[in-house]
C-alpha cells in the first residue's frame, strides 16, 4: 500500500508534552466496529469491557539509553536500541559521519564505549568498557530517551524518570515506553479486578526503531527493526483458556499486540515465545491473538497508525482521528488513549 494513504494533518498544539495527572484522568476514545465513537476517560475502562476479558500489559522497563559524548573534538549522540550481549548494544548515532569502526566514544562520568561495527542502516555496535553492568553505566551517564517530537520542544528533566515508566515496569531493556500502559494506576487496576477483568503481562523491549519514520513510498519496501520479547508458558495457557471461555484478549499497547501476534499460530493458539520479532502489520493482516487494543494516538504515516488501520479499517481510523483532533484529544506518548474494539 502507498504510505501516503496513512497521512493526516495534526496541529502542533495537539502533541502532549506532559502526561495527564492523575494518570487515569486521561481521555479515552472508544472506537467500536460500527457506530459513532464515544468520549470517555480512562477511569471508565471497567464499564467499557466485559467480565472475563483479559488486559495484556508489557512489563518492560525503560532504561536511560540516551547518551551524549565525544570522539576527539566531535560531539556524538547515541541512542541504544537493542541489546546484543552483556556489554554490547546496537545504537543509532547522531553525527555518525564523524565516527568510524574502532573509534572510542567518551560519555559522561567516565563511561566509554568502542564503536565496533557500522551496520547497513547507519547504526553502530557499541562495546562498553569496564566490568560494571551496562545498566549501571547508563544510570551514571544516560538520560531518558524521550520521543523526538517531545525532546525537540523541551529538555528531559527529573519528572520524566517517573512519568515515562508504567506501573508494570519490571524488566530493564526498553528504550521507549509502552505508552498505553502509562494511564494505569493501582486504583484503576483494582476497579478492573472488581469488574471481573483479568490482567496478564509479557515482555517486549521496545527499541528506538519505533520512532523511525517510514521513508519508503510503499509499505512493502519498509523494513522493521527487530525487538526482543518473551511470553511465559503459563501466561500463554491462561490467555488461551480465557478465549476458550468466551473472554476477549485486549492488548494494552501496540507492543503487547505485536508480540502476541508473533507468538500465535494459524489456528489462533498463543504459544510461549522467547526471541526477536520484526512483525509489520498493515491493512489486510488477519489478527489471530487479540480481540481489541488500547493504544495512544499515533504519528501520521507511522507503522503504528498502519497497525490500528489494519485492526479497524483505514477509513474508520481516519474518522476516529479526525474526531480526536476536533475534540481536543492529546496525541502521542504522553497523550490520551483510545479503545479499539472491532466487531
Amino acid at each position: 500500500m502507498q504510505v501516503d494513504l496513512f497521512d493526516f494533518v495534526l496541529p502542533p498544539e495537539s502533541i502532549a508534552l506532559r502526561p495527564a495527572r492523575p494518570r487515569d484522568s486521561a481521555r479515552l476514545l472508544h472506537v467500536p466496529g460500527h457506530g459513532a465513537p464515544g468520549d470517555h476517560t480512562v477511569r471508565d475502562l471497567p464499564g467499557l469491557l466485559r467480565a472475563g476479558d483479559v488486559l495484556v500489559f508489557n512489563d518492560t522497563r525503560v532504561i536511560p539509553a540516551q547518551l551524549e559524548g565525544t570522539r576527539g573534538n566531535a560531539r556524538i549522540g547515541a541512542t541504544l536500541h537493542k541489546r546484543i550481549d552483556l556489554r554490547r548494544w546496537q545504537a543509532f548515532v547522531r553525527n555518525a559521519k564523524r565516527l568510524r569502526a574502532g573509534d572510542e566514544i567518551r560519555f559522561a562520568n567516565g563511561v566509554t564505549a568502542l564503536a565496533e561495527t557500522r551496520h547497513d542502516d547507519g547504526s553502530f555496535t557499541l562495546a562498553f568498557a569496564g566490568e560494571d553492568p551496562v545498566e549501571v553505566l547508563l544510570e551514571r551517564a544516560g538520560h531518558m530517551p524521550l520521543p523526538p517530537y517531545i525532546a525537540a520542544k523541551r529538555p528531559v528533566d527529573d519528572a520524566d524518570r517517573a512519568d515515562y515508566q508504567t506501573m508494570f515496569a519490571a524488566r530493564d531493556g526498553a528504550v521507549a515506553a509502552p505508552t498505553a500502559a502509562l494511564h494505569f494506576t493501582p486504583g484503576l487496576i483494582a476497579a478492573l479486578a472488581a469488574a471481573g477483568i483479568a490482567r496478564e503481562t509479557l515482555t517486549l523491549h521496545v527499541g528506538a526503531g519505533t520512532f523511525l519514520p517510514v521513508k519508503a513510498e510503499d509499505t512493502r519496501d519498509h523494513a522493521m527493526h527487530a525487538e526482543w520479547g518473551r511470553i511465559e508458558p503459563d501466561v500463554a495457557d491462561r490467555l488461551n483458556a480465557a478465549r476458550a471461555r468466551g473472554g476477549r484478549v485486549i492488548a494494552v499497547g501496540t507492543t503487547s499486540l505485536r508480540l502476541l501476534e508473533s507468538a500465535t499460530d494459524e489456528a489462533g493458539t498463543i504459544r510461549p515465545f522467547a526471541g526477536d520479532t520484526a512483525i509489520f502489520i498493515t491493512p489486510g493482516y488477519r489478527f489471530r491473538a487479540i480481540d481489541g487494543l488500547m493504544t495512544n494516538f499515533h504519528l501520521p504515516k507511522s507503522t503504528l497508525f498502519m497497525l490500528v488501520s489494519a485492526l479497524m479499517g483505514l477509513e474508520r481510523m481516519q474518522a476516529a482521528y479526525a474526531h480526536g483532533i476536533a475534540g481536543g484529544y492529546r496525541f502521542y506518548s504522553y497523550g490520551d488513549s483510545s479503545l479499539l474494539l472491532p466487531d
